[in-house]
């Protein structure tokens, strides 16, 4: 099985899933991503977004494929670049962190170990960035696939609430807490992809 990680680019950003491409959940502000969604130009948004990001920052995602199908994808910025981040009660998102925006991998993909290839990537690029940790927003009564990762699944691999809430509390995942992020990270990540491989309908989170 021949697989690979490419960052994300405009060039690949069309072996995205067609509901990924048109979801500007995390790139604009409510407000403005209501008006995207009015307008009918959700996927235009995304694409200038996703421009933006790589002319200002670099590749913001990266794209798996195995034997050239495209098979899961996730995307990842600082919190300056992620506006519906301050929209929840638990921002903002601390400024030596990432922000885990959102990921996805085809169920039958799911359990091959290409989950935990994808999150090291962005682990490795992250700590390459001189960034300290990965944050993201929890959803502590998760109970069907949505934007938001579930609370639980990331308190059980290692994330710890930096700021509580009764339904998005905000959790981090130091990458410097250990003498070899290798030994804790990737336990951590081993446990996070076990977690979510067992919710096959998953969609971008």
């Amino acid at each position: 099985m021949g697989r690979r990680l490419v960052p994300l680019t405009l060039d690949n950003l069309p072996d995205l899933p067609k509901r990924c491409r048109a979801c500007v959940f995390w790139e604009l502000d409510p407000v403005s991503g209501e008006a995207a969604l009015r307008a009918g130009r959700p996927e235009l948004e995304k694409e200038a977004w996703i421009s933006a990001v790589l002319l200002e920052w670099g590749s913001c995602g990266r794209v798996v494929y195995v034997d050239e199908i495209p098979v899961g994808f996730v995307l990842y910025a600082p919190p300056a670049y992620v506006p519906r981040s301050t929209a929840f009660p638990t921002s903002p998102v601390a400024a030596d962190a990432v922000q885990l925006m959102t990921a996805w991998l085809m169920p039958a993909y799911q359990g091959q170990g290409l989950g935990r290839v994808m999150v090291q990537t962005v682990a490795k690029d992250v700590l390459r960035r001189g960034f300290k940790a990965i944050e993201a927003f929890g959803d502590a009564r998760w109970k069907e696939p949505a934007c938001v990762l579930p609370a639980d699944h990331l308190l059980a691999v290692g994330f710890k609430t930096v700021r509580p809430h009764p339904r998005y509390p905000r959790l981090r995942l130091e990458l410097r807490s250990a003498l070899s992020w290798k030994e804790d990270v990737e336990l951590a990540l081993d446990r996070l992809l076990g977690a979510v491989q067992k919710e096959p309908a998953l969609r971008p989170l």
